[in-house]
């Protein structure tokens, strides 16, 4: 197991990085899984500082794109451009041929944009022309949204957030971090130095090792019942959250939550999963999934409350 070179990673980061744990550990698990990631989070918490460190940690190619209204789909994906030497078009690449994409302020930008972001998220391939390119592997995306303005942005689609593996809330630090932060950054000559610690074979090796992580079958279908219980509340004596949910988790919710809940019991050492890791990564797999109702808005019940409504009564095998 890698689980040693894993903890270096994290170590190198944090020499960057301070107080982000919980982003670190989602991030990772969007690697080693094949997941994108959606981060939502006000401006100034670290989201691109901590990406791009990730990215030479991993000696990953890193590129990032700044979505705006007068973005597009050929400035993410590219286009072909005549060359009056050889009298021919030449494919010119865009900015998604890259390893890990940070799609910042992805609601900033109109819907044929983001299509075309979502549509190489899911096929993994980009149609230039008359030809058809495989992105490289291994590719995440990892998309930001900022909850505080929402004059002149685009909202994702529900079906189209749904491609997330996660959407993982970026809070402030704690005073004790920012102060630590705030010393640091203070010093107009800070400069840091990262040292590559894991390669693409490596990353890929990890990925087939989190794959033969056990599940357990009573935990399998734990999963399945706290979907279930999103779709149909009123089954598992969830009357007063049954008034509030419009639409339940997809099918992706449950294939994402044994995904990542194998690769948190990975990252901590263990080949097999326990209800804890389920029960930690259903906030971030199932809180852009369920879509609440007006009613819900009215009475200011948020999706989280569901959740963990549905985390308390669920009861395991």
């Amino acid at each position: 197991m890698y689980v040693e070179k894993i903890r270096e990673v994290l170590d190198e980061m944090g020499k960057v990085v301070v107080g982000q744990d919980k982003l670190l550990n989602r991030l990772l698990i969007g690697l080693f899984t094949g997941g994108h990631i959606l981060l939502e989070g006000v401006p100034g918490l670290a989201k691109t500082l901590t990406i791009n460190v990730m990215a030479k940690v991993l000696h990953l190619e890193f590129k990032r794109i700044q979505f705006t209204p007068d973005l597009l789909p050929a400035d993410l994906i590219g286009t072909m451009i005549y060359k009056p030497k050889i009298g021919d078009y030449e494919v010119k690449k865009g900015p998604i041929f890259s390893n890990l994409i940070l799609a910042d302020e992805v609601n900033r930008s109109p819907a044929k944009v983001q299509s075309a972001l979502l549509e190489a998220m899911q096929e993994r391939q980009v149609t230039i022309g008359d030809e058809t390119f495989l992105l490289d592997r291994p590719f995440v995306v990892l998309a930001t949204q900022n909850p505080v303005e929402q004059e002149g942005t685009y909202p994702l689609p529900e079906a189209q957030i749904d491609r997330f593996m996660m959407k993982v809330y970026v809070d402030y630090l704690d005073k004790m971090k920012e102060l630590e932060v705030m010393r640091r950054m203070s010093d107009i000559n800070y400069e840091y130095k990262i040292r590559p610690i894991l390669n693409k074979e490596e990353i890929f090796a990890i990925r087939d090792e989190v794959n033969k992580v056990n599940i357990s079958d009573t935990l399998e279908r734990y999963i399945i019942e706290l979907v279930f219980a999103t779709r149909r509340p009123l089954d598992y004596g969830l009357r007063d959250e049954a008034r509030y949910i419009q639409f339940g988790a997809s099918p992706r919710a449950t294939i994402y939550l044994n995904r990542a809940a194998k690769a948190l019991a990975y990252l901590e050492g263990r080949d097999y999963v326990l209800p804890e890791d389920i029960k930690e990564l259903a906030p971030d797999i199932m809180n852009h999934r369920i879509l609440l109702n007006y009613e819900a808005e009215a009475d200011g019940v948020r999706t989280m409350t569901i959740i963990d409504s549905i985390l308390r009564k669920v009861a395991i095998g």
